[in-house]
């Protein structure tokens, strides 16, 4: 078991997934780490595990309507082998592209809590430390953008969210913004498909 699937910092957090996993034997139920290309050009930031998603597949975005957004598109723009994942055995491989997410554990009704985040920060930083010069960070949601900022210990006032913003950073790391690919978000008309592809147009672009 790896350092990360060994973190009892959130006590909130530690005592939900050990109930979960009664309910659930079957899943994984531990903290998730990120996924895909160590060298990757691209590192999309989300929230945090699904209770049915990546808690139950141990993989980010897998398993879930989130995912299968995500990984579609992403196999759209050329940064994924396959267009859907459903298991972390699977096929699956990334082109250039990591994904993780701003808190490794599960939380409640899917809302981490102001010190969670903070206490889930440092495997983040350890994560983006590994970013070359003229990489691009896509924060899917507010608590992903703040996340990233934090990491790289700059003021949240001076970069806001919003969706499709740009945001050059240190290091010459360029954020950019967009909606979560949830399901709440595609049924409510927040995004739509043509929003969440102008995300990757502009970071194709980018990134040639």
């Amino acid at each position: 078991m790896s350092e990360l699937q060994k973190c009892q910092r959130c006590p909130r957090l530690t005592d939900y997934r050990i109930k979960q996993k009664a309910m659930f034997p079957g899943y994984q139920c531990l903290p998730v780490a990120g996924f895909g290309d160590a060298d990757a050009k691209l590192l999309i930031v989300g929230l945090a595990p699904g209770l049915h998603g990546a808690n139950a597949s141990g993989r980010p975005f897998t398993g879930d309507a989130s995912g299968d957004m995500l990984f579609a598109t992403l196999h759209r723009y050329g940064f994924a082998s396959q267009a859907k994942s459903s298991s972390r055995h699977d096929d699956m491989r990334l082109v250039d592209c990591r994904i993780t997410n701003a808190v490794k554990c599960v939380p409640p009704q899917n809302r981490p809590n102001g010190d969670e985040i903070k206490r889930c920060n440092t495997y983040l930083r350890t994560e983006m430390s590994s970013l070359a010069a003229g990489s691009v960070i896509l924060a899917l949601g507010t608590i992903a953008h703040n996340s990233i900022l934090r990491a790289l210990d700059l003021q949240q006032s001076l970069s806001v969210f919003a969706h499709l913003a740009e945001h050059r950073l240190s290091n010459q790391l360029r954020l950019i913004d967009s909606y979560h690919c949830s399901r709440y978000n595609f049924n409510t008309g927040r995004l739509n498909q043509a929003m969440f592809e102008q995300v990757f147009q502009r970071i194709r672009r980018i990134l040639r």
